[in-house]
């Protein structure tokens, strides 16, 4: 086979389209409308439900009334606190919805509204639905509580418990937005006992507010009452107690600290002064000292310091006259000498000055003498004060520690007797205060209709719950399509030329007004009368104008382009699965050929189930498998419709029962036969097995020139095709086209996307024309 006459073909190419846009708005259109039935039927049956809801339904009636908790209220009554936060304020909000919601609050609400005595919310009216429950309810109650009857207590408290958990059961408390109001519903199946409930609620719950804050200031006064008393007891024995201790112990303290405490400060600021005294003596005394034992001579030059130190106006004015003579002395001695007698009598008289000035140092170290040992002799005395100060400080201090652990107690509870005395003046101021922290803004009217049902919300939401639930049917009914349904599908998910659509063939009778038959064999063809069978291989010559017929002729147009050029072309009709009606296409297709003048042979070469053979009038006695056994000639074997001149080669029944069928179609026989009429005929046109539960074709396929695959429309699936394909890459790219057989040509147009040429059918079905068998659909 030349394969350059057959274009590349990409046998499994990707599903995913190249779209621009996210959403394919036509494909989802166009699937809408292919299952509306379904989303019809959904919504239908969504509203059906709706109005029986409706027309069972208690109608409940509303009635709201709005709390505002406002600190603000008792502002002038109470000290202002600190601005709460926003947390505080939201728990504040939320204990309050909480308060509204309890027990203890509907209890309240029951009894004050005596609502455990009205039938209409104890004993409401009841649907068939709560009657069914309430008479299964009550037979178990009676099985399981026996013969035991209760008092009138029991059930009277068992009434009120009932209205209670019903009051519950029909208010709804929420917060309003992120303010401080609360909005309190009640639902019941009349409006004046709503009305009653929210207005009682309202009440109650101002009523309970002003009732737990005089509770809870009561109890607080009386708490803080026998505190005071006890603390007050307390603090007067810890008072006492550190007053007896002082006098046991003797412990003075004029100025809030012990006498003894204060002389060791005293004496330990007079013992530093005296000690620098002391040391300030010493110093001067050692000085002097120390001029004194360098001798006479030199305290004329040492007297600076005392000159310095101290005021004596005697040493000074003797250090002048021995300095003035010293002058004089010098001048004489640089001027007559050393021996002068004059020079001689000066230095007489300097030295009698500096015995004078020795004499005066010796006096002045005497006084300092004194002072040293005075300061010295007061630092001693100091220092014998403090010990003994000190030692019976000690004493004191070791006392201190208990008196101080009393004065600690008798401070405390002093303290904490005055902080209880404040707050039991509070909470005594309180207990009097007749202000709630909330105030009705919105008092309950009575609704004047019922909340609920509300019959136009509701039936727009069985609308749109019923488009919903069509519309997940419609999806899982898309999802789970895995056929072809049209030529796009075809291309898209086998890649290979689409050939046409052969609609779904009925039988029209001539003889009697027979109805069509419903059922098939094997082959794909209807059971039944024998004529309708060999009628069946000529709707293509008997209607050419038929869109059956039109199939065909494009399905020739493309054997002839693709098998240009070969002297006998050999083309197989290939299913994947039995049943798809290749038989039919063979045969028509055969017969299509033959009626334009091509010398055409149809060979039924399905060993198994010959269907082909099935339409003839009679069955034959030889046939194929008697001619590749060279039992006879095929001449002997073939028959000729007269009509549109189609030489058939049938199978006997009896070959049916061979076992190696796939040997002998690809056998030297069956090589030695297409040799042998390659000359007299044009094309031959071959019946073969499907191809996944046998492997005739596959064996059959080195003789074959170009396949037919036929598929059945809405059956055949997609991934079966694709497994064979992938499977027999020999066939596959021999493939000229698939045909979509068994078409429900009604049906095609809602499979097909908006502008395809399937939508289009109504438009240029005025040139078809069926002739004596139609080609209507079922």
């Amino acid at each position: 086979m030349d394969q350059a006459n057959f274009r590349p073909i990409t046998i499994f190419p990707s599903e995913a389209k190249d779209n621009d846009t996210f959403i394919d708005l036509d494909k989802l259109w166009t699937a809408a409308m292919r299952r509306a039935r379904v989303i019809i039927g959904c919504v239908i049956a969504a509203v059906v439900l709706a109005g029986l809801y409706l027309l069972t339904a208690q109608p409940t009636y509303t009635a709201m009334t709005q709390i505002l908790l406002d600190e603000n209220l008792s502002r002038y009554a109470e000290e202002q606190t600190d601005s709460q936060t926003a947390q505080q304020v939201d728990n504040r909000l939320s204990s309050t919805v909480e308060i509204l919601k309890s027990k203890a609050l509907a209890l309240s609400v029951v009894d004050k509204a005596k609502l455990d005595q009205n039938e209409m919310l104890v004993n409401p009216p009841k649907s068939p639905v709560d009657l069914i429950k309430d008479t299964v309810r009550s037979l178990v109650a009676l099985v399981s509580t026996g013969d035991a009857t209760p008092t009138e207590d029991q059930l009277r408290a068992g009434r009120r418990e009932k209205a209670a958990a019903i009051v519950q059961q029909a208010i709804i408390v929420e917060r309003v937005g992120r303010s401080s109001v609360i909005a309190l519903s009640a639902k019941s199946p009349d409006p004046q006992l709503s009305a009653l409930i929210a207005r009682t609620y309202a009440e109650s719950f101002l009523t309970d507010q002003l009732n737990a804050n005089f509770d809870a200031t009561e109890r607080a006064s009386l708490w803080l009452q026998e505190r005071l008393n006890d603390l007050n007891t307390r603090a007067q024995q810890a008072a006492l107690a550190v007053e007896q201790y002082k006098r046991e112990k003797g412990l003075v303290s004029p100025r809030g600290e012990l006498l003894s405490a204060q002389q060791l400060s005293d004496l330990n600021s007079q013992l530093i002064v005296a000690q620098a005294d002391v040391a300030t003596a010493s110093a001067r005394y050692n000085q002097y000292k120390a001029i004194l034992d360098k001798g006479p001579d030199a305290a004329v030059q040492n007297a600076v310091i005392s000159m310095r130190d101290t005021d004596n106006s005697v040493i000074q004015d003797l250090r002048k006259r021995y300095i003035a003579i010293s002058d004089r002395e010098q001048g004489i001695i640089q001027q007559f000498g050393a021996d002068h007698p004059q020079a001689v009598a000066l230095k007489g008289e300097k030295q009698d000055l500096a015995q004078q000035i020795f004499r005066e140092l010796q006096q002045l170290t005497g006084s300092f003498r004194n002072e040293v040992d005075v300061a010295t002799s007061r630092e001693r005395s100091l220092k014998e004060n403090i010990q003994r100060v000190a030692g019976s400080n000690s004493d004191a201090n070791v006392s201190m520690v208990q008196l101080q652990e009393l004065e600690q107690k008798s401070s405390a509870l002093k303290t904490m007797y005055e902080a209880y005395l404040h707050r039991f003046e509070e909470a005594t101021q309180l207990q009097s205060l007749p202000i709630a922290k909330a105030r009705v803004i919105s008092a309950a009217g009575t609704p004047t209709a019922p909340s609920s049902p509300r019959k136009t919300l509701t039936m727009a939401l069985s609308v749109v719950l019923g488009l919903m639930l069509g519309g997940a049917a419609a999806a899982l009914l898309e999802f789970r399509e895995r056929f072809f349904r049209t030529g796009e599908d075809v291309q898209d998910k086998l890649g290979m030329r689409f050939l046409g659509y052969l609609p779904k063939i009925g039988i029209q009778a001539e003889e009697s007004n027979a109805p069509v038959p419903e059922t098939v064999d094997a082959a794909g063809l209807p059971a039944g009368d024998p004529i309708s069978f060999r009628r069946m291989m000529r709707i293509a010559v008997e209607a050419p104008r038929s869109q059956f017929s039109e199939t065909l002729r494009n399905t020739k147009l493309a054997c002839d382009i693709v098998l240009q050029g070969r002297k006998c072309a050999v083309i197989g009709v290939v299913s994947c699965l039995p049943g798809e009606g290749k038989s039919l296409v063979a045969a028509n297709l055969a017969g299509l050929i033959s009626a334009s003048g091509v010398r055409t042979l149809v060979v039924d070469a399905d060993l198994r189930n010959p269907g082909l053979s099935k339409m003839l009038a009679s069955a034959p006695e030889v046939g194929l498998v008697d001619v590749l056994l060279q039992k006879t000639p095929w001449t002997a074997a073939a028959r000729v419709d007269r009509k549109s001149r189609l030489t058939i080669l049938p199978m006997t029944m009896r070959s049916r029962q061979l076992a190696h069928t796939s040997e002998l179609l690809a056998s030297t026989g069956m090589s030695q036969f297409l040799d042998g009429i390659r000359d007299t005929f044009d094309v031959i046109v071959v019946d073969l097995a499907p191809l996944i539960p046998v492997i005739d074709a596959k064996a059959f396929e080195p003789f074959v020139d170009g396949f037919i695959f036929v598929t059945e429309w809405g059956v055949t699936p997609v991934k079966a095709v694709q497994s064979v394909l992938r499977s027999e890459p020999q066939i596959a790219s021999k493939t000229i086209g698939v045909i979509l057989n068994k078409t429900e040509m009604s049906e095609l147009k809602r499979y097909a996307d908006a502008g395809a040429p399937e939508r289009l059918h109504d438009s240029y079905s005025s040139y078809y024309r069926e002739g004596p068998i139609s080609t209507k659909t079922r």
